[in-house]
């Protein structure tokens, strides 16, 4: 039988690496065993984990949420081949900002480190103990913000997933290629009111950013997958091939760091659909009741509402830095005239 309860240190633990991870100066979490491949840090156990908590689920009759790609109505902005025509008329400095934004926003993610996971069997019926619900406040949050910027305990390193966009964007650009963009604020979903007055503030605080939290790393995976198709192509960064495959690849550990991420959460909020909550008037509320209307206008939100605002905004501050060209104003035309072309096809 799978085993379901783990303690803190086991959810914490790494493999033996054969070789660390250290790239054009950055020194990473992560290692390689001894066929070069690359594991993510602190998975020895997770991983085990999560699959055990799936599939007792699964095994209930619990489906897993869909978490994946599919759940977002628009595409990446801008697309490849407007990428491309960015880079090859001399304007880096989108991408630049792209990637360095998401390097800072990233190591925002620390923050789950300082964060105090409530209990959450205080305000659930069934017994939470061998599940990954029951097992947020036991490493899986603090695990997680560790990835994402570092262990605040250990600041002198190795870094985390901020450096490793860092070490992405300077092996494409160089290093200090543009000047640092302006990073925006906040990228979840703001706060919108109670959604679930049925449960503590607390409580409903926590479950509103997991999967505001879980959302955030959806979008992350169609980033991921710009990024690698767009530094892989050999039309693009013919200056710097070698660094630019390098770049991809490290953008795949990433990707493959943040893979326990989308399960753990996605697992989480599946099993809450299962679960019966403990109400503040003294009742009781199925859990899919309380889960899935915070959840379906959580996707919304993501995928429509705040993807059509990104867009806009990013075409302006194009369109500013195009029109500051000495031809900007037809490069701009251009500009579109790819993107109405790819959105016809």
């Amino acid at each position: 039988m799978a085993k379901l309860n783990y303690t803190r240190d086991e959810l914490m633990a790494s493999h033996a690496y054969a070789r660390p991870h250290e790239e054009v100066g950055y020194t990473l979490h992560g290692g390689f065993d001894a066929k070069g491949e690359y594991i993510s840090p602190r998975t020895l156990n997770r991983w085990p984990a999560v699959n055990a908590w799936q599939e007792q689920l699964t095994a209930k009759g619990w489906p897993l949420i869909d978490a994946t790609v599919q759940l977002l109505k628009r595409g990446h902005y801008p697309n490849i081949p407007q990428q491309k025509l960015l880079l090859a008329n001399g304007f880096g400095e989108t991408l630049w900002n792209s990637l360095t934004i998401t390097g800072i926003i990233e190591a925002r993610g620390q923050a789950l480190c300082q964060f105090e996971a409530p209990d959450f069997q205080q305000i659930i019926v069934d017994d939470i103990s061998n599940t990954c619900t029951g097992h947020l406040h036991k490493g899986l949050l603090y695990a997680h913000g560790v990835d994402e910027g570092g262990d605040p305990k250990h600041p002198e390193g190795p870094g985390a997933h901020d450096q490793m966009w860092f070490a992405a964007r300077d092996l494409i650009f160089g290093k200090d290629r543009y000047p640092m963009p302006v990073v925006p604020d906040n990228i979840g979903r703001p706060d919108g009111g109670r959604l679930m007055p049925q449960l503590p503030a607390g409580f409903e605080q926590l479950i509103v950013l997991l999967m505001n939290v879980l959302m955030i790393e959806v979008r992350a995976e169609a980033g991921f997958s710009f990024n690698c198709e767009l530094m892989r192509d050999p039309e693009a960064f013919t200056d710097r091939r070698d660094a630019a495959e390098l770049a991809a690849d490290m953008i795949e550990r990433i990707r493959t760091d943040e893979a326990i991420h989308v399960a753990y959460l996605q697992t989480t909020v599946s099993e809450m659909r299962s679960f019966t909550f403990k109400t503040v008037d003294g009742g009781t509320i199925a859990g899919k009741d309380l889960i899935d209307p915070v959840w379906e206008g959580m996707v919304h939100w993501h995928a429509v509402t705040q993807a059509e605002l990104a867009l806009e905004q990013s075409r302006e501050a194009i369109r500013a830095r195009l029109n500051a060209a000495p031809n900007g104003a037809q490069l701009f035309d251009a500009f579109e005239s790819v993107a109405a072309i790819a959105k016809a096809a």
